[in-house]
């Protein structure tokens, strides 16, 4: 990993000294045109970033690490963080929370204000594969592991679940209670851990010997409540009503489930519901939700240890991938009756 730009780098490049780089920076007006206009081709050039928090770096108290997340609504999101701060407290670290709104201009945002920040590191649950520049960071020396998001690349660490097995899990269960008709209710085109989990899904159909037919996707413009409940709205306005749901997070599936408690459609015996990610709002739903475990504070806990131990000794470092294998805690959501896996079948 290379070292970062630092101000003495810009002053070389621009034939200059490193009090007239400080005084372009803070006083331009003091420096001549000319002179200026060298110093900011050097800076673009080398890529500097200016250290805000200059003080603490000077005085070695600047341990920072960012960490970046598509909803910090999202109670997932939210346990995942508290395990970041959990172990970057006990390393003397102090954590910014950015909040990307599922919006790729605004990760893009605070990816560059966390960088003017110098931060130690950077960990982030991208919205999408491929935008975010988290290689310039690493060229500026900011360490970058990747939360919640598997990758293959060789120069950063990541944390993730094994979302596939997940997805198999939750509709092999579905399959066993006697369901034939499952809707998956999935996410937006993009979003890595949907699209695992459907595959999961599908692969759950595969291996009972079922045909494809038995799944059909239904795609939610995000994950949240809200979208739960309209996908509930939009299944309970079909003629059939499926047997079963199996949702790509436990908000949509809440949504959902309040979308039916609403309609008096029985929960399990008219329909099944299984989530994913087993927020604390699961178990206490209406119907107690059935769903798919993820170890979300170990998750935040690993990713920052990760991060912190590549920014204090970085030539030593080794990458690494880590992928939890997620659970099914099966509650009242999907545990139906005898009569209802007969009229299924």
């Amino acid at each position: 990993m290379k070292p970062a730009i630092s101000i003495r780098d810009v002053a070389i490049l621009a034939e200059v000294s490193v009090g007239t780089v400080s005084n372009v920076l803070n006083r331009p007006d003091v420096v001549a045109a000319a002179t200026r206009e060298r110093v900011l081709a050097a800076i673009d050039e080398l890529g500097y970033v200016r250290n805000e928090p200059a003080r603490q770096l000077r005085s070695g108290t600047a341990r920072t690490i960012g960490l970046v997340v598509p909803d910090v609504g999202n109670p997932f999101f939210t346990d995942v963080a508290r395990g970041v701060e959990a172990a970057a407290s006990e390393a003397g670290h102090a954590v910014i929370l950015c909040n990307s709104d599922e919006s790729v201009e605004r990760e893009r945002g605070h990816v560059e204000l966390l960088a003017s920040q110098r931060v130690h590191g950077v960990l982030i649950t991208p919205v999408q594969a491929g935008p975010v520049p988290l290689r310039q960071l690493q060229d500026r020396g900011i360490s970058v592991v990747l939360v919640d998001h598997p990758t293959a690349e060789e120069n950063r660490c990541s944390v993730a679940v094994d979302d596939r097995h997940g997805g198999e899990l939750a509709v092999t269960h579905l399959l066993a209670e006697g369901c034939s008709r499952i809707v998956m209710v999935t996410g937006p085109p993009g979003i890595h851990q949907a699209a695992e989990r459907h595959r999961g899904a599908r692969d759950a159909v595969r291996l009972a010997g079922r045909p494809p037919e038995v799944l059909e996707e239904l795609t939610a413009p995000a994950l949240n409540v809200a979208c739960g409940l309209r996908a509930g709205e939009q299944l309970l306005a079909r003629a059939v009503l499926p047997d079963a749901v199996f949702c790509a997070n436990d908000l949509l599936a809440l949504g959902l489930l309040q979308a039916t408690v609403r309609a008096g459609v029985r929960v399990p015996e008219d329909l099944a519901i299984v989530g994913y990610d087993d927020i604390d709002f699961a178990a206490a739903a209406a119907v107690p939700l059935t769903s798919v475990r993820q170890p979300r504070h170990e998750i935040g806990r690993t990713a920052a240890a990760l991060l912190i131990a590549e920014s204090q000794s970085p030539d030593e470092h080794v990458h690494r991938h880590v992928v939890f294998t997620p659970e099914l805690v099966v509650r009242e959501s999907s545990r139906r009756p005898r009569e209802a896996r007969k009229r299924s079948g």
